[in-house]
């Protein structure tokens, strides 16, 4: 067994008590959380800020003139000051949406209208792409007329750069490129600043993919090269029910608003009606007031430890983790096999000790039973897996909070679970 860095250790044990749910068991075994790319875990204090808000400081905002009115709408307006601090952008570019794929969704319909999509024109996405990245601009181009075209990946998981480069696939026709920065399956970190100089070159707009990346790394969304970034909260330590949507601010008050209703007006008139600025022009109803101070809190909680240290760590864990995954009997490796621009999500197969390939919903509900929380199943990304030769697989995420001793126990279930199913047939 390798030994593990000892630095890799460090931050998550100095972070698991700000976790209570890591300390519970389940099915008599300690808990082992490997499920972070699907929703990460919650510190106290996030879910002390939205407790206190909602208990001392409950109202609307940007209507209610009293002073929990007043309160509430600068503890909305503050969180938002702190996610654009936390990117590198402007206040006004930060727009809140309920989750990443209304953010994007929102770019894919504002953007349609914006540029006036018809046949001829095209939209490039890759086939990495989480649904939510890919579903939308289906609905654009089934709308507008224009086609959808891909990046492929090679069979070690990452963009196949020198396929598109040669086949043109961006090109002239292209008005929008939109990319994961970061697979939600294979864990590839995308060259999105290199892609955006070429996707920028022919005039094309670049729409960023950013859930699995901001909760991970260092950004800076004025060098990132993107005009627009989505990402959601409950990914980054924060609550359920709020993304955002970050764009330039030249090109959100371009932008046609994706919902109508109220506080996104400027006026209303039986005629017509006239829109507000950015954000609030993209922002319609009641917005997440509660969700937006625990994202606020969120952002402080990351901040305070430094998204220099959580990259180094989980780059260290995933390391580890590949290290005693990769060439294991029965276990198949799905994307980058090491930690080289290469982020914590870890897919995988399963194949039993006589030779059968055990679905990952199985392998899912016996590694559980063991208390070892993964995901099985596509992943919300059918078209990668479709592309891999495969309909499913299992997968292991790690975050700031993952031990070294979490992706043993990992290993042993695994080990388990192979000898099991072989032993059935």
């Amino acid at each position: 067994m390798p030994d593990p860095n000892p630095s890799v250790s460090s931050l998550a044990e100095q972070v698991r008590g700000d976790f209570p749910v890591l300390t519970r068991s389940v099915n008599g075994h300690p808990l082992v959380y490997l499920d972070s790319a699907n929703t990460s875990q919650k510190p106290v204090a996030v879910v002390e800020a939205m407790r206190a808000h909602l208990l001392e400081h409950n109202a609307n905002v940007a209507r209610a003139m009293h002073t929990l009115g007043a309160e509430a709408s600068a503890a909305f307006e503050g969180a938002r000051a702190k996610v654009a601090g936390f990117i590198g952008g402007a206040t006004e570019e930060v727009v809140f949406t309920k989750n990443a794929s209304e953010a994007l969704n929102l770019a894919a319909y504002s953007l349609g209208s914006h540029l006036r999509l018809g046949p001829g024109d095209e939209v490039v996405v890759s086939v990495l792409e989480h649904h939510s990245n890919i579903v939308p601009w289906q609905l654009l181009c089934e709308r507008t007329g224009a086609t959808l075209r891909w990046y492929d990946v090679t069979d070690a998981g990452r963009l196949d750069l020198d396929k598109a480069r040669a086949e043109g696939l961006v090109n002239e026709r292209t008005k929008i490129v939109s990319l994961a920065w970061v697979s939600n399956t294979l864990g590839t970190v995308n060259p999105i600043t290199e892609l955006a100089r070429e996707a920028h070159a022919v005039g094309a707009i670049v729409v960023v993919d950013a859930s699995q990346a901001v909760p991970h790394l260092p950004v800076d969304v004025t060098t990132l090269g993107a005009d627009l970034m989505a990402f959601t909260g409950h990914k980054m330590v924060g609550p359920t029910g709020i993304g955002v949507l970050w764009g330039r601010y030249d090109l959100l008050e371009k932008l046609p608003p994706f919902l109508g209703g109220g506080e996104m007006i400027e006026v209303v008139r039986m005629e017509g009606s006239t829109f507000a600025r950015p954000p609030a022009r993209f922002e319609a109803g009641t917005p997440p007031i509660a969700e937006a101070v625990g994202l606020g809190a969120a952002v402080d909680y990351l901040t305070g430890i430094g998204m220099e240290r959580i990259a180094a760590h989980e780059h260290a864990i995933t390391q580890y983790a590949l290290s005693r995954l990769v060439g294991m009997d029965g276990i198949r490796v799905l994307g980058p096999q090491d930690a080289v621009d290469r982020g914590g999500a870890i897919s995988f197969t399963v194949t039993s000790a006589d030779g059968f390939e055990v679905h990952p919903h199985d392998v899912m509900q016996l590694l559980d039973a063991r208390g070892v929380a993964v995901r099985g199943g596509h992943h919300c990304a059918r078209p990668l897996h479709q592309r891999l030769g495969i309909q499913a697989s299992s997968r292991a995420s790690v975050y700031l909070y993952t031990t070294p001793a979490e992706i043993d126990a990992l290993v042993d279930a695994l080990g388990y679970a192979r000898d099991f199913f072989g032993g059935i047939r």
